[in-house]
């Protein structure tokens, strides 16, 4: 039964969403207006990470499937995007190796619908992967879906008509700005939230605890199994839409395994099973990453000059992870979810 006390708890929990999300419009605004571009990427950077790593956190974290396959629907995902917002006349002048075939050289479509359909067709290839692979279960899976990812890659370098081969599509319209990057991750964070709070997701995370009792209790597994992979994916595709037209230049060498560890490196350093570990994961690990750039160039520190050693912020980083494994294996949120509701339980003292 739905109490007074409840009621009033929840509408102050939606006011204090309503008031968050005008917050964050005038955090961004403020960034875009005084931030230098590189300051506006990183930003951007963190939204586009979180959607990857809510996207796999769903398929890893919530559903328990160990899934190496990310990079290839973010392979999707930008490709479709970009071959949507690339005007005809410039499509004409990029493919100089073999013409584009029709009908995708008179395609063009508005940015959202390019990057929803870049969603949509990276879950329907998810599907076709699933049936034969989701029946796979640990190591085995994560190799399955390691493999599809380098099919999907190989596939886009030699179909050339379409994707232009191993030259890949370059001056793609750059319209992943501040607003969309973060209109993108509400919805990632709705969706998941809502899902995980529904019915479905509790049997995503029974099939995940225990499949064989799920099971037992008349729960079709591996129809879950496939949704919550095939979800997984569409944001995935988001994701890599979203990035293709950040850096406004894509190729099928950028969708390698690199790009599925990165984002996994962000999921288990935030909290597996965790929607706020990832954000704050892909937050932390994302500025990071930028931020120790500076250990690969010069230094000097009185009359001792330091040469730039390349590679060196990925040896600090991966010491840093190292640390967070062994002194907090459960990441940094652990299984922690942030909710208004606990903050205003707590402040009122209710235990």
């Amino acid at each position: 039964m739905i109490t007074s006390s409840n009621r009033s708890l929840e509408k102050t929990s939606s006011a204090l969403t309503v008031l968050s999300l005008v917050l964050l419009a005038a955090v961004l605004y403020w960034i875009n207006a005084n931030m230098d571009r590189y300051v506006v990427r990183v930003v951007n950077l963190v939204a586009v990470n979180a959607i990857l790593a809510l996207s796999l956190n769903l398929v890893y974290g919530f559903a328990g499937m160990f899934s190496l396959g990310h990079a290839g629907f973010m392979a999707i995902g930008a490709y479709v995007s970009a071959i949507l917002i690339i005007s005809p006349a410039q499509k004409a002048a990029m493919y100089i190796l073999e013409p584009m075939m029709w009908p995708f050289n008179v395609m063009q479509a508005p940015f959202f619908v390019s990057v929803l359909a870049g969603g949509v067709i990276a879950a329907l290839v998810s599907l076709v992967i699933a049936l034969p692979v989701l029946r796979l279960g640990g190591d085995y899976l994560g190799i399955a879906t390691l493999g599809f990812a380098e099919i999907i890659r190989v596939v886009l370098t030699n179909i050339t008509p379409v994707t232009n081969g191993a030259l890949g599509l370059k001056g793609i319209p750059a319209y992943a700005d501040l607003f969309w990057n973060y209109v993108w991750m509400i919805i990632t964070v709705y969706v998941i939230v809502k899902l995980l709070s529904s019915n479905f997701g509790n049997t995503i995370k029974a099939v995940r605890d225990d499949e064989v009792a799920a099971r037992a209790m008349g729960i079709n597994t591996f129809r879950v199994r496939v949704i919550a992979f095939a979800i997984g994916a569409f944001f995935a595709g988001v994701g890599g839409a979203l990035q293709g037209s950040l850096i406004t230049t894509i190729d099928p060498k950028m969708f390698n395994f690199q790009l599925t560890f990165n984002i996994l490196m962000i999921v288990v350093a935030g909290g597996l099973g965790s929607i706020t570990g990832s954000m704050v994961g892909a937050a932390i690990i994302t500025v990071l990453l930028e931020w120790l750039r500076f250990v690969e160039n010069p230094m000097t520190i009185g009359s001792l000059t330091i040469p730039g050693i390349p590679g060196m912020r990925m040896v600090i980083f991966s010491v840093v992870l190292l640390l967070i494994i062994l002194y907090r294996r459960q990441g940094i949120m652990g299984n922690w979810e942030f909710s208004w509701e606990k903050l205003l339980r707590r402040g009122g003292g209710d235990r």
